[in-house]
């Protein structure tokens, strides 16, 4: 990863991890990239060389996510989620797991859009089965790939496209 991350990573109990970063973004900006797949197959890539190559996003609640990722070296996985509450530009709830092939344990994820001066502070808190589960995914590099797919976000951002 290039250039220091701009995520803040806390742990709380056994269970929850909590990540927060700004963006020079109004909050419906980043919203939008969090629900709308052909913006969000743009900038949640991942490490170079990752491409998303499929993303559905029934953003409401019950709705589903399905996202699936490749790399020419190191194959792929997907993603798949439920939404339990969706709050345009404000709150979105859902529980997703990972396809590794296997599925990892369920991680219910609140992610949140406040307005922070001209831009966004975005939360996203984690709440994960066991703290094996939360190291597990911290292991994976989970929180190393969301920094970089965030700065695309950024650039993008910046770029006004």
């Amino acid at each position: 990863m290039s250039g220091a991350s701009k995520i803040t990573v806390a742990t709380d109990g056994e269970q929850h991890l909590t990540l927060v970063r700004r963006f020079a973004a109004p909050p419906a900006f980043v919203y939008r990239a969090h629900v709308e797949p052909e913006l969000m197959q743009r900038w949640m890539t991942g490490p170079e060389g990752w491409t998303m190559t499929e993303c559905r996003i029934d953003a409401r609640a019950g709705g589903s996510m399905y996202c699936a990722w490749a790399h020419p070296e190191e194959g792929g996985f997907h993603l798949t989620a439920e939404f339990v509450a969706v709050e345009p530009n404000q709150r979105i709830e859902h529980v997703e797991r990972m396809h590794l092939p296997d599925p990892t344990p369920d991680n219910h994820i609140v992610t949140t859009f406040e307005t922070e001066g001209d831009g966004t502070l975005l939360t996203v808190r984690m709440t994960l089965p066991d703290a094996e589960a939360r190291q597990a995914m911290l292991d994976f590099g989970a929180v190393e790939g969301m920094e970089v797919s965030y700065a695309r976000l950024e650039r993008i951002a910046e770029a006004g496209t």
